[in-house]
């Protein structure tokens, strides 16, 4: 019971955030949404860690700020960033589709983190997830709900979120979850800058149709609350407990995923997206596999 309450809390407020996103990047810039997302989210934790809970010896010192920097950077910058840059060009379901194979990515950086080969079923799971996903997404993409350079986005970000976890985990962290969630948060904003800036003068025209109306600020609050306060608080919880049982709950965001997906955006559910699903799903229990 002290996983079950909060792990299923997690995967169906995590499994949202695709959906949220998809809904925001229809009226402004996706860098400009998970700016504006990352500086009220992550001030906003800290003032309330700061100011309310009045959290005593909780100011991160010497290395703790390079600690904090590395794993903003993974988690918020890289990850988040290429998550909305994807949303535009991928649909909301594939989105909480690729957050499952998180777990394998998760068991193949671990693997080399510990410096062994990784086993015969962590790579199969991977492949077959990888596989998983291609089946789901191979109508999508005929049908203009996907496209290549929005997967391979959307990979990169995976990639960037698993070492996140893996980095996390290997750290005896002195300092309040809710106190490294509001830093990396505001510390991955401050990354994106450059990133964003760079975009802009590249292709200009996006920014400038950009507008903030009442379904961006929705999308925007949403992303906030639910996704960036409450999910992640207890997604750390839940790695704090077990990290590899933690990520087993990623197997429940697909589901949640296109659920929401069909019914919030008329997205469709085909043949394909349930074999493709299940290849996940068949991916993950390969992965954890003992």
């Amino acid at each position: 019971m002290r996983q079950l309450i909060p792990g299923l809390l997690f995967a169906a407020l995590w499994a949202s955030a695709s959906v949220a996103t998809k809904f925001g990047v229809q009226s402004v810039h996706p860098l400009i949404l998970a700016n504006v997302r990352f500086f009220i989210a992550g001030s906003g934790m800290l003032l309330f860690a700061y100011g309310i809970q009045r959290a005593e010896n909780a100011w991160p010192r010497g290395k703790e700020w390079g600690q904090l920097t590395i794993f903003a950077l993974l988690n918020t910058t890289i990850y988040l960033g290429a998550f909305v840059l994807a949303l535009k060009q991928v649909s909301a379901g594939i989105g909480s589709l690729s957050t499952a194979t998180n777990p394998l990515f998760i068991a193949l950086l671990s693997a080399v983190w510990l410096r062994r080969m990784p086993r015969w079923n962590e790579t199969g799971g991977l492949l077959l997830g990888l596989l998983g996903v291609g089946v789901a997404t191979y109508p999508l993409l005929q049908n203009s709900y996907a496209t290549v350079e929005g997967l391979l986005i959307l990979l990169g970000g995976m990639v960037a979120v698993s070492a996140a976890t893996v980095y996390y985990a290997s750290i005896e962290w002195r300092l309040p979850s809710l106190v490294i969630n509001g830093w990396q948060v505001l510390l991955g904003g401050f990354l994106l800058i450059p990133f964003t800036l760079l975009m802009a003068y590249i292709d200009p025209a996006p920014f400038r149709v950009s507008t903030f109306d009442l379904r961006s600020w929705a999308s925007v609050f949403w992303l906030i609350l639910p996704v960036s306060v409450a999910a992640l608080q207890l997604w750390f919880y839940l790695v704090r407990q077990d990290a590899i049982r933690a990520s087993l709950w990623l197997f429940l965001c697909p589901i949640f995923g296109f659920a929401y997906s069909y019914l919030l955006m008329g997205e469709p559910i085909t043949v394909y997206t349930v074999l493709g699903t299940g290849l996940v799903i068949g991916g993950l229990w390969l992965g954890r596999k003992k």
